[in-house]
């Protein structure tokens, strides 16, 4: 079973999550700062984060900026509800998910177990009938789980990846933001349009040479994304 680091300067908080995560079955470690929580991060085998925003010594942005420069774990922002330029910061620098305080923990869970099994599945090489998909110098090789531009790598979110491989495998086809969001998160797309977008942006930082003028993941306006079919 997964391990789960849960870091909020609320211990009450923690105390919560970590009873229901533990009802799940997870492994749970406690972290009351940004600095604890890479501390333990280091040291121990965590499959996925629990983040909240507002912490002393170091804060949620702060911690997943700092991250997301040497690890990909799936990392779950928590928000209050008047902090939603936080969140979208968040996910612009890495996060893969928020949730907003207060939060109904079944919501947490659900998105706990989504956030895994996307993270176990970038992760495994043993995903029978993998192919490579390229798209002119865009290669993705779905059984490495590894993604080149031109012969070099991308370090890719687990979301990011998948955002990615839904596109290069449906090249040509315009996917719109709420098919986006409901394809990889599988669940129903309501406010999904800031989440799809930030995520977007940052693939587009990670394989267009000019981000503004991409050559790869182009926007249909009013409409959606798409790859376009190259030779």
């Amino acid at each position: 079973m997964a391990n789960i680091l849960v870091c909020d300067d609320d211990r009450e908080i923690v105390e919560a999550i970590d009873i229901y995560l533990k009802n799940e079955g997870y492994q749970v470690y406690k972290a009351y700062d940004g600095v604890e929580a890479m501390e333990l991060l280091k040291k121990e085998e965590i499959h996925l984060l629990i983040l909240d925003v507002m912490m002393p010594r170091l804060d949620g942005i702060h911690a997943t900026l700092k991250i997301r420069e040497y690890s990909s774990v799936p990392i779950i922002i928590l928000s209050a509800k008047s902090e939603d330029t936080d969140k979208i910061l968040g996910l612009n620098i890495g996060a893969d998910d928020y949730v907003t305080k207060p939060f109904n923990p079944l919501e947490l869970i659900a998105r706990v177990k989504s956030n895994l099994r996307r993270y176990t599945t970038l992760g495994s090489a043993e995903k029978q009938n993998a192919a490579v998909y390229t798209a002119g110098g865009l290669c993705i090789n779905d059984e490495t789980k590894e993604v080149t531009v031109d012969g070099e790598a991308v370090k890719l979110t687990p979301i990011e990846y998948n955002i990615l491989l839904l596109l290069v495998k449906n090249q040509g086809k315009v996917f719109s933001i709420d098919q986006i969001y409901e394809s990889i998160w599988n669940e129903d797309a309501i406010g999904a349009d800031n989440t799809v977008a930030v995520h977007i942006r940052h693939i587009r930082e990670k394989i267009e040479i000019n981000p503004k003028e991409p050559r790869y993941l182009k926007v249909v306006w009013g409409v959606g994304y798409k790859i376009d079919k190259q030779s």
